[in-house]
């Protein structure tokens, strides 16, 4: 799946695109069958709420699950991140994010170069994070927040927050998000399951809690260059992965072997 010029030029200049539906609903179905058993492992790569006590973050899942190992190749992620990398890139973090019901907190104003760079030392904010929804995410349950064109601010200033949520993030200052805010605007990355999100690695963004009485959960593949590596190791690898193998995309039938009802593999 390549990105139209239309597309490109979109991403370039708001910093985000949203592809509606680009995983049919069986696929989606296969991709969420395999999370309740991963949210129950014992595992330090699952990041539980502070106050509910529910997953917040399942990470490393690429390596926990069979399903995700082919999904971190997948072309319709891989040939619009390659197209617009336009160079080798490795897998630097897998992850699915949940809002569970009721309880489900925020994401602060943040941008993932922060992190990137203030934790991992990578030198250049050129990542790109690809997410899948695997819930219909509306106004209600705690879709994305955008700042369209905040990538091409310039600034990377940052703080370290420990003490909001149970997940440490290089936040945004908020005088600089409200500035971006009033310069921009603001876009609600809401769609049906299945839709694909791509955006800047320092882009603007944030969600609120999900107050609803609905689940939402987004599957999130960060890719960046091989070149632009990390060049420190303070955090585990399920952070911050440090197998630097090129991606090279599979079939695009290959979560076909997991879908219920099929010849394959299902549920293997």
């Amino acid at each position: 799946m390549k990105l139209s010029h239309q597309e490109t030029e979109a991403l370039e200049r708001d910093g985000f695109i949203i592809l509606p539906e680009r995983f049919s609903m069986d696929e989606i179905a296969a991709m969420r069958a395999r999370l309740p058993a991963l949210f129950a492992e014992q595992s330090a790569a699952n990041v539980i709420e502070r106050h509910s006590g529910v997953v917040r973050t399942a990470m490393g899942l690429h390596l926990r699950d069979p399903l995700f190992a082919d999904l971190v190749r997948h072309p319709r992620l891989i040939d619009p991140a390659l197209q617009v990398l336009d160079a080798p890139a490795y897998v630097q973090q897998v992850k699915v994010n949940v809002k569970a019901a009721f309880s489900g907190e925020i994401w602060q104003w943040h941008t993932d170069f922060a992190t990137h760079h203030g934790e991992d030392g990578v030198p250049e904010p050129l990542a790109l994070n690809l997410h899948i929804l695997l819930d219909e995410v509306t106004e209600f349950n705690g879709p994305l927040y955008f700042l369209p064109g905040s990538h091409r601010d310039g600034e990377h200033k940052a703080r370290l927050d420990d003490k909001t949520t149970s997940y440490p993030l290089w936040v945004t200052d908020q005088d600089r998000v409200a500035h971006m805010a009033n310069k921009y605007g603001m876009v609600s990355a809401t769609g049906k399951p299945g839709t694909v999100l791509i955006f800047h690695d320092t882009l603007i963004h944030g969600s609120p809690n999900n107050m609803s009485p609905w689940d939402r959960a987004i599957f999130s593949l960060i890719v960046n260059p091989v070149s632009n590596a990390y060049t420190t190791n303070n955090r585990p690898d399920h952070k911050h992965h440090r197998d630097l193998t090129p991606i090279t995309p599979v079939a695009d039938d290959c979560l076909t072997k997991y879908v219920a009802g099929s010849d394959g593999e299902a549920g293997a």
